[in-house]
């Protein structure tokens, strides 16, 4: 064991956290709306958004990550590929930061996980209370806003938590598409000496403080939101 390499590498690993942050949030921000609005089709039975719905979650749920990474990330330049030459776009797909990349295949992966957790927290909140705030003069959108959202993210908050963490430790799977983040820098270091125990370790301990360090902010948040779930009880 190279201990003064695992220290050394430590923090090099460590460098890598703001990218799986930047992933982890900007694909959260794609995928939150999505799947809310997935999940909302889902409750009121929409014809055929439903029905893509459905099929989208289970493609998603029935395939590891991995594989749609590789999929989206061969299939992703091609499109783009097309849509350039049709329009005459003088632009190489494959200069574009893998970063981008990584935001889409996230956000496709955790959105689909999203709809279902959406889905179950709306359908514990009574559907009389949207009839309430109509029959106040509330729309639709003010109702959900005001009353529904915030009884309903109370009981999502555990498994949003849970969506999170999973995404942050999918973000080690990056290196697949030469995404310069924790894992791909922690090995590119150890490939010199060969030190590749070293470099896995840091990368468990560097996930582990990080997955540790937002199941923290989780549970503050849901204190802080336990006043809508008296007013809900």
């Amino acid at each position: 064991m190279n201990v003064p390499f695992l220290i050394d590498t430590f923090f090099v690993a460590l460098s890598g956290v703001p990218v799986a942050l930047l992933v982890t949030v900007v694909s959260l921000l794609i995928a939150v709306p999505i799947g809310f609005f997935l999940a909302l089709t889902r409750i009121n039975q929409i014809p055929v958004i439903n029905t893509i719905a459905k099929i989208y979650v289970s493609f998603v749920r029935g395939t590891p990550i991995i594989i749609q990474i590789f999929v989206l990330y061969s299939f992703i330049p091609l499109m783009l590929n097309g849509i350039f030459k049709k329009y005459n776009i003088e632009y190489s797909v494959y200069d574009i930061n893998p970063l981008w990349y990584a935001f889409i295949i996230f956000a496709f992966n955790t959105a689909a996980v999203l709809v279902e957790v959406f889905r179950s927290a709306l359908s514990t909140v009574d559907k009389g209370q949207l009839e309430a705030a109509q029959s106040v003069g509330l729309t639709n959108a003010q109702a959900y806003r005001r009353i529904i959202i915030p009884q309903a993210l109370v009981t999502a908050l555990p498994n949003l938590c849970t969506a999170t963490v999973n995404l942050i430790k999918a973000t080690s799977l990056g290196y697949a598409i030469s995404l310069y983040e924790i894992t791909l820098k922690a090995k590119v270091a150890a490939n010199v000496g060969y030190n590749y125990v070293e470099a896995y370790i840091d990368i468990f301990i560097v996930y582990l403080i990080l997955c540790i360090v937002v199941e923290q902010l989780f549970k503050w948040w849901e204190k802080r939101l336990s006043r809508y779930k008296y007013a809900n009880a």
